[in-house]
């Protein structure tokens, strides 16, 4: 599902990652738009939607967006439900070499 298809998004949490030689379509299917941290997200009021995306000249480089309604529903979502976001997070390490957030993003205007 898309973001427009759901809803406008307010707030965008951008991270890049660099999953492990040959675990590229686990690393894909864990962390699409129907996988493992999507489907988490869901549970959450004012999640929009997860996108992943790879790098077209650097195929093992993705990065993923995460669109919430606004910075508070991300921030209550993640306070109310951490131990469950800490679990998700050390089973996805196996996946990765590399994780790093490229920032948090707020939409001017609607």
């Amino acid at each position: 599902m898309t973001c427009d298809e759901k809803g406008t998004w307010g707030y965008l949490i951008a991270w890049e990652f660099r999953p492990k030689a040959g675990a590229e379509d686990r690393f894909e299917e864990a962390y699409g738009p129907n996988g493992v941290w999507a489907t988490f997200f869901a549970k959450g009021s004012g999640f929009i939607a997860t996108e992943l995306n790879r790098d077209l000249k650097e195929p093992r480089r993705y990065l993923t967006l995460d669109l919430w309604a606004s910075q508070e529903a991300y921030e209550r979502f993640r306070t109310e439900h951490l131990a469950e976001y800490q679990a998700i997070d050390a089973q996805s390490e196996a996946l990765t070499e590399q994780e790093r957030e490229l920032g948090r993003f707020e939409r001017l205007g609607s």
